[in-house]
């Protein structure tokens, strides 16, 4: 009997390993940071998914519909006069950045590109139909898709993938374009396309959101704009658990001028404005939701808004609190409260 249960282990180990090795082995069974299996081409052209890390192959995977092949690289007729920016970013205290090159071509390209749409399939325009017109500009997205790789490659990790999109899009200098347009009798102020607020590496509150919509979308994120029209401020929401979101509506509330934590939407801004209103919420289809794991960020900001609440009340905190209070700052690059509309 007992020589019989042995045996019986000695095969389960036995089968254990060789399904061990089996998986270690056969390099099909592993996934790029995409979800693109090993050895095949990415969604996006012309990238190939080898040993972990989606890299550029032209000769195997092509290239998108907007681009030809040149030189052995996949060219868009808007690659001119390129410039490298650098986008940092922090997740969870530590610090990086991604080295992305922009090109004034399509920039100016973009310039020229209508703001505005009166009817789209016979109805007046909404002002979804607004937003998905400059996300689903189709020469912009060409250029904008291979910075999703870029942060798809740091981490297989897809609530991490939205954090480095969110706070490279904080980390963008927050700044008004200084042209305008003529609608009519009326002039207005110029409003970048999301490709634009890289180039230009610069943009007021909806710009930067719609830069980071974008990403957020192509990483696979559902997401929302939030416009406060009483305040006129636009902000983000991501698809999150509704226990933890704002006012339940499913979306938890990112500021995009500013480092900041997710759901935390007690900042003071410039001027000593609130945002007290309830936002129009303008929904980004997505598949997927955002903490439902592990979301550090709720009570992060919990902790943050008891600190600030201290401090008004009192205008102190003790030891532990502040001690509290840097460790947020740091894990964050939190560098000020205030920001603008």
């Amino acid at each position: 009997m007992e020589r019989g249960v042995l045996i019986g282990v000695s095969i389960t180990i036995s089968a254990i390993i060789l399904v061990t090795v089996f998986f270690l082995f056969s390099p099909q069974y592993f996934f790029c940071n995409d979800g693109t299996a090993y050895n095949n081409c990415s969604k996006i052209k012309p990238f190939f998914c080898a040993n972990g890390t989606l890299g550029e192959r032209v000769s195997v995977c092509g290239c998108g519909d907007l681009s030809i092949v040149s030189g052995g690289k996949c060219l868009s007729k808007y690659q001119i006069e390129p410039k490298t920016i650098q986008l940092n970013y922090t997740l969870n205290g530590k610090k990086g950045f991604i080295d992305f090159v922009v090109y004034k071509n399509l920039s100016d390209y973009l310039s020229m590109v209508p703001r505005y749409i009166d009817v789209v399939d016979g109805k007046e325009a909404t002002l979804t139909d607004f937003k998905l017109m400059s996300l689903d500009e189709k020469e912009q997205r060409e250029l904008l898709l291979p910075l999703v790789i870029a942060i798809e490659n740091i981490t297989r990790n897809k609530d991490d993938q939205a954090r480095i999109a969110i706070s490279i899009i904080q980390n963008i200098p927050f700044g008004n374009s200084n042209k305008t347009l003529k609608l009519g009798d009326t002039t207005i102020d110029y409003y970048r396309y999301p490709y634009e607020v890289l180039y230009d590496f610069q943009g007021v509150c909806g710009e930067k959101s719609e830069l980071l919509s974008f990403l957020l979308r192509e990483i696979g994120f559902a997401n929302a704009f939030l416009y406060y029209a009483r305040e006129n401020h636009e902000a983000m929401g991501i698809k999150c658990p509704v226990e933890k979101s704002l006012n339940n509506t499913g979306y938890c509330f990112i500021e995009t001028t500013g480092p900041s934590i997710i759901t935390d939407s007690k900042t003071e801004y410039t001027g000593a404005i609130k945002l007290r209103s309830n936002p129009e919420i303008i929904p980004i289809e997505g598949n997927f939701i955002f903490g439902e794991r592990n979301f550090y960020e709720y009570d992060d900001a919990k902790i943050l808004n008891k600190i600030r609440d201290l401090v008004r009340k009192y205008g102190e905190v003790n030891i532990f609190q502040h001690f509290q209070f840097q460790k947020i700052k740091e894990k964050y690059d939190l560098i000020t409260y205030e920001y603008s509309f």
